[in-house]
C-alpha cells in the first residue's frame, strides 16, 4: 500500500505526547504535526493574544512547538502543505474547516468537565462548543471514530447523545500504565499532594481560599505538597498557599504523576490526574463523585493504548472495517488485574 499522509492536531503537552506515541506505531506512513489552530474570529483572537490561556496560544502552544522541534517531527502548522488522508486529534471543541471532511480519529485526552448551563446551551442553541468546556467533547460528530479511555466513558458519551457506532474503547496513552510511575526518583514520600486547577485563568469561578483550607483539613497532619497547574499564575497561587497552608512545599513544574505515586493522599478538583491516584490505590478526594470516577477509570493495559489506537487509524486508512474485538485481540486484551482498587 502506498504511503499515506497523516496530520496530528496537537494541543496541550499531554495531547501532543499522546499523538506522537500513536504515530510511532505507523512507521509505514508520513506524519505531520500542527499546534492547535482555528478559523474565523477565534483565529483573530489567538493572533491578538487574547486566547493565550488556551491551547490556541501562549504557554500551551509554545510547549507543543518546542516538543515537536526537539523530537524532530515534521511540522505543518494549520495543515496547509498537503492533502491529508487522515487526521488524528484529541479535541473537537474547535474544528478547523480544512479537517472537517477528512477521515478522522479522535482520542480522548482525559477527564471531561461537568455539564453546566453552557453545555446545555451548546446542545440546545448551537453556541460554539468551547463555551461548554470539555463537557462538550464529541458533540461535533466530525470524527469517524472516537477512541475512549474506558467502558464507563463510553456509557457517559452515549448518554450525551454521541453515536454508539463511532465509540471504541481503546484506553488512552499517558493514563494506561499508572504503575510505571512508581519507579521514580522524586525525593519526597508519604505526604498529602494537592493538585490545583487553572479555573481562574480560564475565566471560571474558584474559591481558592476555601479549597486550600479544605485541603489542610483533609491532610491528616501530613506534610503538604502543592503541584500547580501549568497554566496557573505561579506567584499569585504561591502567595495564597503560603498564607492559608504555611509550611507547604509548592512546585510549579515537575512530573505530577510521579508525585502522585509517592503520596498517601491526593486532593484535586476537576483534574484527570485523579485517575492516577485511583489506579494506584491512593486516598483520593475530588470534586467529582468517587464512585463515578472508578467506573470511568482509564483501562490499565500496560501501555498498549497507543498501539491499539494506531490499529484503528490503519484500518481507516486502508478502508477496512474497524472491529473493536479484533483490534483488542490482535494487540492484547486489557488487563485490569494490576489495579490497586
Amino acid at each position: 500500500m502506498s504511503r499515506k499522509k497523516i496530520i496530528y492536531m496537537c494541543g496541550s503537552l499531554n495531547q501532543t505526547t499522546m499523538l506522537h506515541r500513536i504515530s510511532e506505531f505507523l512507521p509505514e506512513h508520513e506524519h505531520y504535526f500542527t499546534a492547535y489552530y482555528s478559523d474565523g474570529a477565534e483565529r483573530v483572537a489567538a493572533r491578538m493574544g487574547i486566547l493565550d490561556f488556551s491551547v490556541l496560544g501562549g504557554k500551551f502552544r509554545q510547549q507543543t512547538e518546542t516538543y515537536l522541534k526537539k523530537n524532530n517531527l515534521n511540522i505543518d502548522y494549520r495543515a496547509e502543505s498537503h492533502d491529508y488522508d487522515l487526521a488524528v486529534v484529541c479535541s473537537d471543541l474547535i474544528m478547523p474547516k480544512n479537517l472537517r471532511k477528512k477521515k478522522m480519529v479522535m482520542v480522548q485526552e482525559g477527564m471531561t468537565d461537568p455539564e453546566n448551563i453552557f453545555y446545555h446551551m451548546v446542545k440546545k442553541f448551537g453556541i460554539p462548543r468551547y463555551f461548554g468546556g470539555t463537557a462538550t467533547t464529541g458533540l461535533s460528530d466530525y470524527y469517524t471514530y472516537f477512541c475512549l479511555a474506558s467502558e464507563g466513558y463510553r456509557n457517559l458519551f452515549i448518554k450525551k447523545g454521541l453515536k454508539k457506532e463511532k465509540l471504541i474503547v481503546t484506553g488512552i496513552p499517558n493514563f494506561d500504565n499508572c504503575k510505571s510511575f512508581l519507579n521514580n526518583d522524586f525525593p519526597h514520600k508519604g505526604y498529602c499532594l494537592v493538585c490545583t486547577s487553572d479555573s481562574r485563568e480560564t475565566y471560571k469561578y474558584e474559591n481558592r481560599k476555601k479549597f486550600i483550607e479544605r485541603a489542610v483539613s483533609l491532610s491528616e497532619g501530613k506534610k503538604m505538597i502543592f503541584k500547580l497547574h501549568p497554566n496557573e499564575k505561579t506567584e499569585r497561587a504561591t502567595k495564597e498557599i503560603n498564607k492559608y497552608a504555611p509550611g507547604s512545599i509548592v512546585f510549579a513544574d515537575g512530573n505530577t504523576y510521579e508525585m502522585i505515586a509517592n503520596c498517601d493522599i491526593l486532593i484535586t478538583t476537576f483534574s484527570t490526574v485523579v485517575y492516577v491516584g485511583i489506579a494506584l490505590g491512593k486516598k483520593v478526594y475530588s470534586s467529582f463523585d468517587l464512585n463515578e470516577l472508578k467506573k470511568q477509570l482509564p483501562i490499565q493495559n500496560g501501555g498498549k493504548s497507543a498501539e491499539i489506537i494506531s490499529r484503528v487509524c490503519l484500518a481507516l486508512i486502508e478502508n477496512r472495517p474497524v472491529i473493536e474485538k479484533e483490534i483488542l485481540r490482535d494487540v492484547g486484551k486489557f488487563d485490569m488485574s494490576n489495579l490497586a482498587v
